[in-house]
C-alpha cells in the first residue's frame, strides 16, 4: 500500500510527468514485499518552494508513505533510486532533493483495512 507525493518547484510536461511516475513505479520494489500493484503515486510541479534561500533552482521533496516499515537499507537504495529519477526526469540535484518515509500501521482500502 505505498504512496509517492512528489512536489517540485520545477515546471514538467505532461510527458515528463508520466515518466517519473513510470519510473517510481519500477523503484517501489526495492522495498522487500512492496510491488507497484497498489502503489498510488501524485506529482505536483510548479510548487513555490525554497531551499537554502534559494527558490529559482530546480528541487523536490519526495514523501514515500508506506504500510508496515521496512529496513534503513531498502530505504537508503529506494532514496538513491528516487534521486536519480528526480535528476534525470526534473534536473533536480540530489542536494536539492529531499525523500522522506512514513511508515503506516493502519490502511484502509476499499471498505476494509490492512
Amino acid at each position: 500500500m505505498p504512496f509517492i507525493n512528489v512536489k517540485t518547484n520545477a515546471k514538467l510536461s505532461d510527458s515528463q510527468k508520466e515518466v517519473i511516475k513510470r519510473r517510481l513505479f519500477d523503484c517501489i520494489g526495492i522495498l522487500p514485499g512492496k510491488s507497484d500493484r497498489y502503489l498510488m503515486i501524485a506529482v505536483e510541479d510548479g510548487m513555490d518552494m525554497a531551499f537554502h534561500r534559494d527558490s529559482e533552482t530546480p528541487m523536490a521533496i519526495v514523501k514515500v508513505k508506506i504500510f508496515g516499515g521496512s529496513t534503513k537499507d531498502a530505504y537508503q537504495k529506494l532514496t538513491k533510486s528516487v534521486c536519480l529519477v528526480m535528476s534525470d526526469e526534473a534536473s533536480v540535484s540530489g542536494e536539492y532533493c529531499y525523500v522522506t518515509f512514513e511508515e503506516i500501521s493502519y490502511w484502509g482500502y476499499n471498505g476494509f483495512m490492512f
